[in-house]
């Protein structure tokens, strides 16, 4: 499980002074759960994700990820956690096969469990025709396939996706959503950020929409369109921002 509670992240900006990026952000996402965390660029969602999977320091507030708290224990979080970002580079000398077999070896796997994963993400994300080629060769989406076994390589009990279809084709995106909501019914526990709504829809069990760093509403998807009196996705998530005005001063900001 992911508890976060109060939550607040601040920087020090020479020119605009300090900044919050995260502003007291409270919720819990359960096994077997994708807890979606929905917003537009720069407004917390990629930090509050930071922060979960240790590669952040909370500025105040907490948070426990697989019981294990992330500021006093972030190496037992680590091992607990898969972390994808769309940004995630790979070693483009290394093949796909050498690359996931690399990140098994630091996650303190054996040989043949690794190759064992090795086979299973594979097959789930129809790696087969590309796995033992050299990456700086792939597309966007090969890399993006194996951006996410490496990640998921040794199994971990929470899954962090960061607007993983960012950029991809359709059919790649259709893949990576299939896979994310098969590690649901595995009884994972997933977040998933994003900005696209159909995605929202197809996933998510409970949303947390974010806004200039602060959680403005969450709630079930029809909990969410029963409290803003809107069914379509787009104009709830306006209304709980304040309007399309706030929302473009948030962007331009």
């Amino acid at each position: 499980m992911i508890e976060a509670q109060h939550l607040t992240k601040t920087f020090k900006d020479k020119k605009r002074g300090v900044i919050t990026a995260v502003d007291d952000v409270s919720f819990t996402c359960r096994p077997g759960q994708i807890y979606g965390l929905l917003g537009a660029n720069g407004a917390g969602k990629t930090t509050t994700l930071r922060l979960l999977a240790t590669l952040l320091k909370p500025s105040s507030g907490h948070a426990t990820v697989a019981g294990y708290d992330v500021e006093r224990e972030p190496e037992k979080v680590r091992a607990q956690v898969g972390f994808l970002a769309a940004s995630t580079a790979l070693y483009g000398r290394l093949t796909a096969r050498e690359m996931i077999t690399y990140f098994g070896r630091l996650n303190g796997m054996t040989e043949p469990t690794i190759k064992a994963r090795i086979q299973h993400l594979a097959a789930e994300l129809d790696m087969a025709e590309f796995l033992d080629r050299r990456c700086d060769k792939f597309s966007t989406g090969m890399k993006q396939k194996t951006s996410i076994a490496r990640t998921l390589v040794h199994d971990p009990a929470v899954m962090i996706f960061d607007e993983p279809t960012l950029g991809l084709d359709v059919m790649t995106a259709r893949a990576i959503v299939s896979f994310v909501r098969e590690c649901r019914n595995r009884g994972k526990t997933v977040i998933y950020s994003t900005h696209i709504m159909s995605e929202v829809e197809k996933l998510c069990d409970t949303v947390g929409i974010i806004h200039g760093g602060r959680l403005v509403a969450e709630g079930t998807l029809p909990e969410l369109r029963a409290r803003f009196g809107e069914q379509d996705m787009e104009e709830v998530f306006v209304k709980a921002v304040g309007g399309e005005a706030a929302l473009v001063a948030a962007l331009k900001n």
